[in-house]
């Protein structure tokens, strides 16, 4: 079993900037982990999480990985979780590289179909539009939950631009909430981009039926 990764460097004091991992991060945990063989078979070079918080996904891949084999990008736009972010890849011994940023938009031209393992734990809860506006906006810890109408409004943005970012073997884990039509984004991403989707995990938190997402390029047919 790998541990969790050590954020006994963070307080509560950042906790009340800095979303603090919960159901949702650690079923986003489990499912690299069960896949760990196969990402190390991935030889994976680049590494980019979308919206890493406190940097607990990250440096928990960087465990599964091996600190000197891969570059590890994160983006925020929550300037306290990239010192976060930061600071946790150095408790941990990851030497993860967060840049300030919504999604992957200073990155997508230079990581042009680069990418091996692309995370995405985003803002799912469904809110009330002006909410999630606010929360972006303000770039504050309201950021990491509040996802507007369907909970998807965040989410629709980086899918048009997964295929553009992965490596030709790469993978994108997305974690959703059944809220958010399950079905409808594994139909949208093959439909649209060729990218097969699965559930790699599910479980229930409370009134939340979460689920981790896992998308490929297409197979050729043999």
């Amino acid at each position: 079993m790998i541990p969790t990764p050590d954020l006994s460097h963070l307080k509560s004091a950042d906790f009340e900037h800095v979303y603090e991992p919960a159901e949702d991060t650690f079923i986003l945990l489990d499912a690299l982990e069960e896949d760990a063989n196969d990402l190390r078979d991935l030889q994976p070079r680049t590494c980019l999480e979308i919206g890493s918080g406190s940097g607990c996904v990250t440096a928990f891949l960087g465990s599964i990985l091996g600190s000197a084999s891969s570059l590890y990008l994160t983006t925020d736009i929550n300037p306290y979780a990239c010192k976060c972010t930061k600071t946790t890849g150095a408790q941990n011994k990851v030497p993860i590289e967060p840049l300030l940023a919504s999604l992957a938009s200073p990155l997508r031209r230079r990581l042009r179909r680069s990418v091996d393992i692309l995370l995405f734990n985003p803002p799912y809860v469904p809110t009330e539009s002006d909410e999630a506006d606010s929360a972006q906006q303000h770039a504050d810890i309201a950021g990491a939950w509040a996802g507007g109408r369907d909970g998807m409004v965040l989410t629709d943005i980086l899918l048009e631009q997964v295929e553009s970012l992965l490596s030709p073997t790469g993978r994108f884990y997305l974690v959703a909430v059944k809220q958010n039509d399950i079905k409808g984004i594994c139909q949208r991403m093959l439909e649209r981009h060729g990218l097969q989707g699965e559930v790699a995990l599910q479980r229930r938190a409370g009134r939340e039926h979460l689920f981790v997402l896992r998308f490929r390029r297409q197979q050729p047919a043999t």
